[in-house]
């Protein structure tokens, strides 16, 4: 089958695709002790090579929230610190049997989102939180949600160090890291909404980019979370500085910020640690329109505000925006589906704020669709749909290119893309 996916992202005129390798895939029970899946390893092997085939590049994500099962039920996953060293033996697994042919590596997909929804709100797997902020039977939302995501920045940092210091230097790839982050807009023009915007951005985007950049949380956080806030040792603030050639950037909207006096000494979660009431109207008006995805409304300014952030506060790192996308209602009738003009209005409007940062001197590197193929898209389910190309689950998953696989396709072949790609490296590509 991904064969004839791989033949229609080279219709389109795609560069690069992006992919999540399963943990257990490679390493069935979690651990290297329990041997290595040789058909996994030639399953990926035969795709990776057929992409280069073909002319596309795999940009390749190792952890994207599947951890395996045996390491929940042995030491509870990301809660305990046991898993940094069983991440690191799955990744070096990795870089050796397909890091001759791969090039770019993600260690972690958006490990802000896995944990809020994780360990805080509960609706993901493993499904844990406190029983005053969802149904959970088990959890902390105060205090797990901080170990869990200590221990992926540990794990994050261990994998590049494996790779800086073991292959890179062969097989001269590159390796970073995905958050998903909103843009968060002051509610009111006061200094209490200016200053809830900033604290909004340090617990999502700087709770993990501040300690690879800097190696340590965002004075902030410290400050409001106190000792339920793990801290680094020397050697693992050392470790985890400057711990990215690349920094991966998920975005979809954005969000009011404003401040929140609401607090709790007993119901302390991470959802009212920041002090921040996040709102997606101000005045009874939408900060954007409204979408079949009930968090999403479509703000496409907001990427342009967070890379010129990200250029100011991180010393202009290079980006790739992993992910970038909008979904469509998954009952509408195939015409009805096919025809998504919305999808290229967003991808068009996000497209040219992107380019006015990198007119504004942000290094951006390279864009990723999310997604190419219609999928199974966590809670939601089938009932929507996110992908360039629609997906026919009723008869045979047969695939049909939607409009805005054309308007891709046709954006890619036409003399204008010179001023998309004014930048040498800047790939319009897909998960």
């Amino acid at each position: 089958m991904f064969q004839g996916d791989i033949a229609l992202m080279k219709e389109i005129g795609l560069d690069f695709f992006r992919i999540s390798i399963s943990w257990t895939r490679i390493l069935p029970n979690g651990k290297i002790s329990g041997g290595v899946n040789q058909r996994g390893i030639t399953f990926y092997n035969n795709l990776i090579n057929h992409l280069l085939s073909q002319g596309l590049k795999p940009f390749i994500t190792l952890f994207h929230w599947d951890v395996p099962q045996a390491l929940e039920e042995e030491y509870g996953g990301f809660l305990s610190q046991n898993i940094v060293n069983d991440y690191r033996n799955y990744v070096d697994v990795c870089f050796k049997e397909f890091g001759d042919r791969v090039k770019y590596w993600v260690t972690i997909n958006e490990p802000n989102i896995f944990t809020i929804g994780g360990y805080v709100t509960g609706v993901d797997a493993p499904g844990r939180c406190s029983n005053y902020v969802g149904n959970c039977t088990y959890g902390n939302s105060g205090t797990e949600p901080y170990i869990v995501g200590h221990n992926l920045l540990l794990s994050h940092a261990i994998a590049v160090k494996l790779y800086r210091e073991k292959y890179q230097a062969s097989q001269m790839g590159e390796i970073g890291i995905t958050i998903q982050s909103l843009w968060y807009l002051p509610k009111y023009q006061t200094v209490a909404s200016t200053k809830a915007a900033l604290r909004a951005h340090d617990f999502m985007l700087g709770w993990f980019v501040d300690p690879i950049i800097f190696g340590d949380y965002p004075e902030t956080m410290r400050a409001l979370v106190g000792t339920r806030l793990p801290v680094f040792t020397e050697s693992q603030s050392k470790m985890l500085k400057g711990s990215l050639d690349f920094l991966g950037i998920n975005y979809y909207t954005a969000r009011y910020a404003d401040d929140s006096t609401s607090s709790s000494s007993v119901s302390l979660s991470y959802t009212t640690d920041s002090h921040v009431n996040l709102t997606t109207e101000k005045d009874g008006i939408p900060i954007g329109q409204a979408t079949a995805t009930s968090w999403l409304y479509i703000y496409p300014r907001g990427i342009r505000e967070l890379m010129l952030y990200i250029k100011k506060r991180y010393n202009n790192p290079p980006i790739y925006i992993t992910e970038n996308g909008v979904a469509d209602n998954g009952s509408s009738p195939i015409q009805e589906a096919l025809n998504d003009c919305l999808k290229i209005k967003y991808y068009y409007s996000h497209l040219s704020n992107l380019l006015e940062a990198i007119r504004a001197g942000v290094d951006v590197r390279g864009y990723f669709v999310w997604s190419f193929l219609d999928d199974f898209e966590w809670d939601s389910g089938y009932t929507i749909r996110f992908g360039i190309i629609y997906v026919d689950y009723e008869n045979r998953l047969t695939r049909y290119m939607k409009r805005s696989a054309f308007w891709f396709k046709n954006f890619l072949q036409k003399e204008n893309e010179n001023v998309i790609r004014s930048k040498p490296l800047l790939y319009l590509s897909s998960n």
